[in-house]
């Protein structure tokens, strides 16, 4: 099999279901109109809600969203094989992953930038608000702990990657000063400069290793796990703390840049080299008993793979920070399903950058060096791609080392690239690190709001309002601490099997919540259809690998497993009460001969004290 076939059918794809299935879903079920004023508008307080350029945005909600999954799921996937994996891509993200984005953006959008448990609870009832705030919480800390720890092992003993990830934040803050304050609107100049700072970070990281310049202080930045995991959470609370125009949009927006022109540099890559795909279609491991996923291919494979084709996770930026800087309710379709879309294109460049590897290869930087002894499994050119990259590769799970060693193999493969190899790889590791600490920053933001809601609503009124600083910083934080605790305490083992359950009962929430609306809001019930269909075999899927992992956990018979294990059926019990209640709302709206219309209200017309909006004609 050839990788260009792949990419092929996967932009073929991609592109009709844009063009025809999104264009359906915005004009005949959600009907978007641009006469309506968003809230970025309506709530305009230059902190949270800001008018925000459309392609600035779409860098941020795509940056926001597109985290370890589309990365490291694939990758982890591919030990099954590459079919289940590229099939589940394709068929999740167009009638799953994009659909789901779309509906809970456009929802968030119609109720001023309110978070999806205020949603729910406004849409179905005070039961179903409860639950599902109490299940974002837990979720989102699961979450941010699962893409945290893909970073800690693709970044320890490696101060050439340290460093770069580290530059990529004074000069985010450097461009958001400049384009939001200095220069206000200075999109093509700012974006320019900030690309042109972004790459020289990568280069000026060689300056670190032994007989360059700056070997002295590499030690600086030669951190170990434990260092890490301290770190990532004390930068997640920063970004949850500062304005939203210092550092998270304009690091988003700039990291966009960099994922989206390293993903088209992919393609473009395996275009001209065209490499074989060398893993299978399936392999024997789809029954289970497989060295990096503990299960058989359904459900683990739709888990593992995650933000590639769906993802929970998705909903919290879709009623977080991308609703509060919309300018104009068409450019949901775009930002949402567009931006999905991209992230399964992602997903697809992942995949082909991890079975391209020979199998023995793939298996050996995957997993421990005593799992893959038990394999015996040959190693082809591991050692020279060791060599080549200048640092050991094997044995670093998490499926982030991996990718990055595939796409290294495939731009040096590139006639006059091959000593250029080892700045690929260090490259893919700041592609892929950027990656997953946009959404770190974006999701510890998105989860100091859902804290602050719910300690307002049900606690002390004065935590509701996100301009309220005592309430910003203690709630920033509990989060901060919470997935920092998991992550220091956890692996790759413990905590994504974990995550990918967490993270796909968040998606059934939402889908559950995007039939309410659609039952409520389009003039044909079986509209609501688009939103039934994934939930379904969502629900019946994950609800399977919640329980699954549940035994795994509880097997293992220490705290950490205890622990999980008691996560997964809290997460499972509360996701169960909210669909139940969600059916008894849908029993209701299914006896309306025409539409009713959203619960949007004007009580809550604005979160915080604003002036009237100025918008441009």
């Amino acid at each position: 099999m050839n990788s260009v076939m792949l990419l092929i059918v996967a932009s073929c794809v991609f592109a009709l279901a844009y063009r025809y299935y999104s264009a359906f879903i915005a004009a005949k079920v959600l009907v978007l109109n641009d006469e309506n004023i968003t809230p970025a508008y309506k709530c305009n307080d230059g902190r949270e809600f800001v008018p925000t350029n459309k392609w600035v945005l779409f860098g941020h909600h795509f940056a926001a969203i597109a985290g370890a999954g589309p990365l490291v799921g694939p990758v982890l996937a591919a030990q099954y094989g590459w079919g289940p994996g590229f099939m589940w891509i394709l068929l999740g993200s167009v009638f799953a992953g994009a659909v789901h984005d779309f509906i809970i953006l456009f929802a968030s959008v119609r109720h001023n930038g309110q978070s999806l448990a205020v949603i729910a609870r406004k849409e179905v009832g005070t039961v179903t608000g409860i639950t599902t705030s109490l299940a974002i919480f837990f979720i989102i800390i699961v979450a941010l702990a699962g893409l945290a720890i893909v970073v800690v092992n693709a970044l320890f003993k490696n101060p050439w990657g340290v460093y770069t990830i580290f530059m990529t934040i004074p000069i985010a803050i450097l461009i958001g000063l400049y384009m939001f304050k200095i220069v206000p609107g200075s999109i093509r100049t700012g974006s320019i400069a900030g690309f042109v700072l972004v790459l020289a970070a990568v280069f000026t990281g060689h300056w670190l290793t032994p007989g360059q310049p700056l070997a002295g202080l590499a030690e600086m930045f030669n951190l170990t796990k434990n260092q890490l995991s301290i770190a990532l959470p004390i930068y997640g609370f920063c970004a949850a703390v500062l304005p939203v125009w210092l550092l998270l949009a304009p690091r988003d927006y700039l990291s966009s840049y960099m994922k989206i022109g390293t993903v088209i540099a992919l393609a473009l890559g395996i275009l001209i080299v065209q490499p074989s795909v060398n893993m299978p279609w399936t392999t024997p491991f789809i029954d289970g008993g497989g060295p990096i996923i503990p299960g058989p291919v359904w459900p683990y494979v739709f888990i593992t793979i995650a933000c590639g084709a769906i993802s929970g996770f998705h909903s919290l930026i879709s009623s977080g920070t991308t609703p509060k800087m919309l300018e104009k309710e068409s450019q949901a379709r775009s930002i949402a399903y567009g931006g999905m879309l991209v992230e399964g294109f992602v997903a697809v460049m992942a995949l082909i950058s991890a079975v391209v590897l020979m199998p023995g290869d793939y298996f050996a930087i995957n997993t421990t060096p005593a799992v893959f002894a038990k394999l015996n499994m040959p190693v082809v050119e591991l050692k020279e791609l060791s060599a080549l990259v200048g640092m050991e590769v094997a044995g670093r799970p998490g499926g982030a080392v991996s990718l990055a060693v595939g796409m290294a193999h495939i731009f040096s493969s590139i006639g006059g690239m091959s000593h250029l190899m080892n700045y690929w790889y260090q490259f893919a590791i700041m592609f892929e690190a950027l990656f997953i600490l946009t959404t770190i920053d974006a999701g510890t933001r998105v989860a100091r709001y859902i804290l602050q809601d719910i300690i307002g609503t049900y606690l002390y009124a004065p935590m509701k309002r996100t301009s309220w600083w005592p309430g910003v910083l203690i709630t920033s934080a509990i989060v901060s601490y919470c997935w920092g605790y998991l992550l220091y305490s956890g692996d790759v083992a413990t905590i994504w099997p974990l995550f990918g359950v967490a993270n796909q009962l968040l998606s059934v929430v939402a889908l559950a919540l995007g039939t309410t609306i659609i039952l409520k809001i389009a003039v044909k019930k079986a509209y609501a259809w688009i939103a039934i269909a994934p939930l379904l075999f969502l629900s019946a899927t994950v609800i399977t690998a919640g329980v699954m992992n549940t035994q795994i956990y509880f097997k293992r018979g220490d705290v950490l497993g205890n622990t999980n294990g008691t996560i997964s059926i809290v997460l499972i019990i509360l996701v169960v009460v909210t669909l139940i209640d969600s059916v008894r709302k849908w029993n209701e709206l299914w006896k309306t001969d025409h539409p009713i219309g959203m619960n949007t209200g004007d009580e809550e017309f604005c979160p915080v004290n604003t002036t009237k909006p100025n918008i441009p004609s």
